[in-house]
């Protein structure tokens, strides 16, 4: 008991210790640039449905369906670009009935927009992003990583280490930052990983903040959609429920501090009011 109060304390003291750095000056920008965060796009990453959506909330909504979506996030930063997940593989775009799982639970995905058709429209390429960072190495979250051959990768070392039956979870020349722990990323606390384990060992959130908006906290999949934040609910597929609900609480916290908009990457009925790429948050 006395551990999880001293681990909510840190946690705690670290968001008052972003939230302090708020103003803090940063590197200098190129000349007639901004310094720091500029922009946030919200990308279309994939459409999915589920017949049975109590595979995330046990217990609850046994045999209802429901839409998810997949998001994925790109921030414009005076020292370059970061993409945040890379969401479904671009090919499912071309499969006619999308790609249909071998478990009918799990999610059936498909894709309107390839990520690259959504850089082009802002004049980029797979090469100009400097870093992808992702949240977790599930297929739905790092479909396009392969096209980002000259990003550096930023995911935590316990997500690249955990074992697959499949092989490794990311090319071994992919270059690569294998993070332990929380990371500020430009060094002008504008964009912080953060640690989230639970949905998996090595699973990380992000916090963008951004001139106009405010502070944003991207879930990835540290919670699915808003009934399970709510509630608290953990996932039967989660690889470890107790760091889950942990990693929830962090977020919680963090949110507080930074007084953070959160946003959760499969939640439908957010994203359908969020202002999509070419548009973007300031």
């Amino acid at each position: 008991m006395a551990s999880k109060r001293l681990a909510r304390l840190l946690a705690v003291l670290f968001a008052i210790a972003l939230t302090a750095c708020q103003t803090a000056s940063p590197p200098d920008a190129a000349p007639g640039r901004q310094a720091g965060v500029q922009r946030l796009y919200v990308l279309a990453c994939g459409e999915g449905a589920t017949s049975d959506v109590s595979r995330w909330s046990p217990g609850v909504n046994v045999g209802r369906p429901m839409d998810f979506v997949d998001s994925c996030y790109l921030v414009k930063h005076s020292q370059g670009w970061l993409l945040w997940d890379t969401g479904v593989a671009d090919t499912i775009a071309a499969m006619p009935d999308g790609q249909r799982p071998a478990d009918p639970r799990a999610v059936h995905w498909r894709r309107a927009k390839t990520l690259v058709a959504q850089l082009e429209q802002l004049g980029l390429k797979p090469s100009d992003i400097r870093y992808v960072a992702v949240s977790h190495s599930h297929a739905d979250h790092i479909g396009n990583v392969a096209l980002f051959a000259q990003a550096t990768l930023l995911a935590q070392k316990a997500e690249v280490d955990w074992p697959s039956a499949a092989g490794p979870r990311f090319k071994p020349e992919q270059p690569m930052i294998k993070l332990e722990g929380d990371r500020d990323v430009f060094g002008d606390r504008s964009v912080t990983l953060l640690a989230t384990p639970g949905h998996t060992p090595g699973h990380q959130s992000l916090l963008v903040r951004l001139p106009k908006t405010g502070a944003v906290l991207l879930s990835g999949d540290a919670v699915h959609f808003r009934d399970n934040w709510e509630q608290r609910r953990v996932p039967e597929i989660n690889f470890n429920k107790e760091q889950t609900s942990a990693s929830m609480q962090r977020l919680a916290d963090i949110q507080a501090a930074a007084k953070a908009q959160l946003w959760i990457n499969h939640d439908k009925a957010q994203r359908d009011g969020q202002k999509l790429s070419p548009d973007f948050y300031e």
